[in-house]
């Protein structure tokens, strides 16, 4: 049965509060999400590589994290930004975050993103994993923010899943549900309903060019889509 998009935001935001002291589980291969070591393996040298793209990027001063999370990326971010403000929905992910670096170059904001409007502009923003979970209805006024949110001459950072079944937890089912949604399990059982959207890389580049970017979008064998752009004008 298809759901409004006020009902699926609120769902998503539920689970991401509920997953939050699990979410690491996912990215370091842990748990339902171990997959062997062949295939963890494979999981940490793509990371590598979208890491080393990251830091490519170079020194810059004021960065825009979107959808922060357990600050698995933020603790990336503050190898290249001076000062990094940070944008979650769930407050329990940006208390992990926070205790995880403890670092005063970081500003934490408890904000939806969606109901987030832009109040500066910065040298880079930068959002991971997110962009898949963006309602297409809503798609176009996020890009629009984050165009206002980066100042000409500045950059974008974007990571994002490919569709690899490996990538998830091995009691995840592999259906999709209503086409752009999935089902996702926790550890004790419950069950939400989220967005999933996996963007292929002309896509990707549609999507930023449209937006006002100029950009590079790669890809690493398996797992991840990654894309840096440009605000030129």
């Amino acid at each position: 049965m298809q759901v409004s998009t006020t009902d699926l935001i609120r769902d998503q935001i539920e689970y991401y509060r509920s997953r939050s002291s699990e979410y690491d589980e996912w990215f370091y291969r842990i748990g339902r999400y171990d997959r062997g070591q062949e295939l963890n393996d494979r999981w940490f040298a793509e990371v590598a590589i979208v890491q080393k793209a990251l830091r490519e990027i170079g020194q810059v001063n004021q960065v825009l994290e979107l959808a922060s999370g357990t600050g698995i990326w933020t603790e990336q971010l503050l190898q290249i930004g001076a000062k990094i403000e940070a944008i979650d929905a769930s407050a329990e992910t940006i208390a992990i975050n926070q205790n995880k670096l403890n670092s005063d170059k970081v500003a934490y904001r408890h904000q939806d993103i969606f109901a987030w409007e832009p109040e500066r502009e910065y040298d880079l923003v930068f959002f991971s994993f997110w962009l898949s979970h963006v309602p297409p209805d809503l798609l176009q006024s996020f890009l629009k923010k984050v165009y206002l949110a980066t100042r000409k001459g500045g950059q974008i950072f974007a990571i994002d899943s490919r569709n690899d079944p490996t990538s998830r937890a091995k009691d995840h089912s592999p259906n999709r549900q209503d086409g752009i949604y999935q089902a996702r399990k926790l550890n004790d059982g419950r069950e939400f309903k989220i967005a999933k959207i996996y963007y292929q890389p002309d896509e990707l580049q549609n999507l930023f060019v449209n937006a006002g970017f100029t950009g590079d979008v790669r890809v690493t064998e398996n797992y991840f889509i990654y894309a840096r752009g440009w605000k030129s004008t």
